[in-house]
C-alpha cells in the first residue's frame, strides 16, 4: 500500500473546532472509509482510548483511511459536553468531512462505549454509513432501542465481565435486532477488554474480510502514535 501517515487537524463542528486524527492510505480510491468515535469523555475518554485505537488500526490494517475525533469539550475539541444530544452533531460533522474526501464512498462507523450510543445512533440513520460497530454497549443505563429499526449489518463486541453492559441484557438486546448482526463475545474480560485488545482486532478485521472477500489484502502497518 505504500506509505501512510497520519494527521492531526481539526474538524468544522457545530458547536466549534474537533480536534481529530487521520490515518491515510496510499490507494487513492479506497473501497470504503472508516469513523471511530470514543468513550464518555466525562470519565477520560478520547479518541486516543486503547479500544478505540485497536480498532482503528484493525481497520486501517484492511487498507481503509481511518478518522478519529474528540466530540466537543475533549481533548483539544471546543465546545462544552452536551450529554450525548449535541455530540451526535459532532459525529454528523465527521461524517461530512470524510464524505467530502471520498465523495460516493460508503463509510463504516464504530463506536465504543458513549461513542457505541452516540455515533452508532448517528450511523443508522445517515445514508452514507453502510456498516456499524459497536463495542462496549453500556445497556446497564442507557436506552439502545434506536437499534431496533436499524437494518444495516452490525458487529457488536462485548466482554463477557463488562461491568456497564450485563452480557446477557446484551445477549437478549441483539436476539431481538433484525438482521443482518453478529455478536462476539470476548470472555474473561471487563468493559475495556482488558487483556485482549487483540481479540478486538481480530474480530473486527475478521467480520469484515467475511463481508469483503474481495477486497485485495494490504500490506501497510498502521502508524503508531
Amino acid at each position: 500500500m505504500g506509505n501512510v501517515y497520519h494527521h492531526r487537524l481539526f474538524l468544522a463542528g457545530p458547536a466549534g473546532r474537533l480536534e481529530a486524527m487521520y490515518w491515510t492510505v496510499a490507494e487513492p480510491e479506497p473501497p470504503m472509509a472508516a469513523l471511530v468515535c470514543h468513550p464518555h469523555p466525562l470519565f477520560g475518554g478520547t479518541m486516543h482510548n486503547k479500544v478505540v485505537f485497536q480498532v482503528a488500526r484493525a481497520l486501517h490494517d484492511l487498507g481503509l483511511p481511518v478518522l478519529r475525533f474528540n466530540f466537543r469539550g475533549a481533548g483539544l475539541s471546543e465546545g462544552l459536553h452536551d450529554e450525548g444530544r449535541g455530540e451526535q452533531g459532532d459525529v454528523g460533522a465527521a461524517l461530512d468531512w470524510l464524505a467530502l474526501k471520498f465523495p460516493g464512498k460508503p463509510i463504516v462507523l464504530a463506536g465504543f462505549s458513549f461513542g457505541m450510543v452516540v455515533g452508532v445512533q448517528v450511523g443508522c440513520r445517515d445514508n452514507r454509513v453502510s456498516e456499524l460497530i459497536g463495542l462496549g454497549l453500556p445497556v446497564n443505563r442507557n436506552d439502545l432501542g434506536f437499534l431496533a429499526s436499524c437494518t444495516k449489518p452490525r458487529l457488536f463486541l462485548q466482554g463477557s465481565e463488562d461491568q456497564y453492559g450485563d452480557v446477557d441484557k446484551v445477549r437478549e438486546l441483539v436476539a431481538s435486532l433484525p438482521e443482518p448482526k453478529r455478536l462476539v463475545v470476548v470472555p474473561g474480560v471487563d468493559h475495556f477488554f482488558t487483556g485482549k485488545l487483540e481479540s478486538v482486532g481480530e474480530a473486527v478485521r475478521a467480520w469484515m474480510t467475511e463481508r469483503h472477500p474481495d477486497w485485495p489484502s494490504p500490506v501497510h502497518a498502521s502508524p503508531a502514535e
